[in-house]
């Protein structure tokens, strides 16, 4: 067992001065959710990272496991996400206020735009972004988010951000995984100042079984889950997990007692193929 004395997960600085812990604990409305997992991720492993989505519907049961593990709220960073049919200034700033009270909490210190798409048929993609991002703008200013961002958000729609609200967010969170390396997008965001945040770094299982992931996975002594996660990290990307198993809760969050050797992490590298296990905002206008 990991002891969450000795966790020290580092952490990587956004624009505004803020750390963010570069290791953290994911949801999904697919799957399951298991309030002891979650609870023993906070509790038993150490982590400080929640990333939150209404679109998963478990706000509620979040703000549960939340108040079960007695962390106080100043050591957390919770992160949650404005679902598109939300997307507009008021209906933004309301939805906004609803998830923190569904969980419980007083603010965020992440609250992201979810997906380009406004999913808002006769209404323009762009111009809702933009408005829903005044919103958040606001809702920072009023100390209900500590940092705001984007997700799944490709170059266009950060250029198309940036053009219509002099905006560059805190940070960007898509797909990434061995197969799908936006590398592109990677390089825009640093540029750009915005941190860039990896969603299903298991590439959903895909990658457990892959040859040169088990082949890595021997060397080390560590599992397939490990090696994937500790190649993001190693990346300096942001990645956020997902498990409704305690003993996979455990193992992922174990990555930081070892090191990939540079050979080993190019290696991985080369197992980009573009294939992609969410959904793809690459057309969205």
């Amino acid at each position: 067992m990991i002891s969450k004395l000795a966790f020290n997960c580092p952490t990587v600085t956004l624009s505004n001065g803020k750390k963010m812990p570069i290791l953290g604990i994911g949801t999904s409305p697919f799957g399951g959710y298991s309030d002891e997992a979650f609870a023993y991720a906070l509790r038993e492993c150490g982590i400080r990272h929640l990333d939150a989505s209404k679109y998963s519907g478990i706000e509620e049961q979040l703000a549960v496991a939340i108040q079960e593990s007695c962390v106080p709220r100043s050591e957390l960073w919770i992160t949650n996400k404005l679902w598109p049919l939300d997307y507009g200034y008021d209906s933004a700033m309301e939805a906004c206020l609803a998830s923190c009270t569904r969980m419980g909490i007083d603010y965020f210190d992440m609250y992201m735009l979810h997906w380009p798409d406004s999913m808002q048929p006769g209404r323009s993609n762009r111009e809702l972004r933009a408005e829903s991002w005044r919103a958040l703008e606001e809702l920072e200013k009023l100390g209900r988010c500590r940092s705001i961002g984007v997700s799944n958000f490709m170059i266009h729609h950060l250029q198309q951000l940036k053009e219509d609200c002099g905006a560059v967010p805190h940070a960007n969170q898509v797909e990434y995984h061995v197969y799908q390396q936006p590398r592109q997008l990677v390089e825009y965001c640093r540029e750009e100042g915005i941190v860039f945040q990896g969603y299903s770094p298991l590439a959903k299982g895909q990658a457990l079984g892959d040859p040169t992931v088990l082949k890595l996975a021997e060397k080390y002594g560590r599992t397939p889950a490990q090696i994937c996660i500790r190649w993001s990290i190693q990346n300096e990307v942001v990645t956020t997990p997902k498990s409704t198993k305690i003993e996979r809760v455990r193992e992922n969050c174990d990555v930081f007692g070892f090191q990939l050797e540079d050979a080993d992490m190019e290696e991985l590298t080369q197992l980009h193929d573009g294939r992609r296990v969410c959904w793809d905002p690459t057309n969205v206008e």
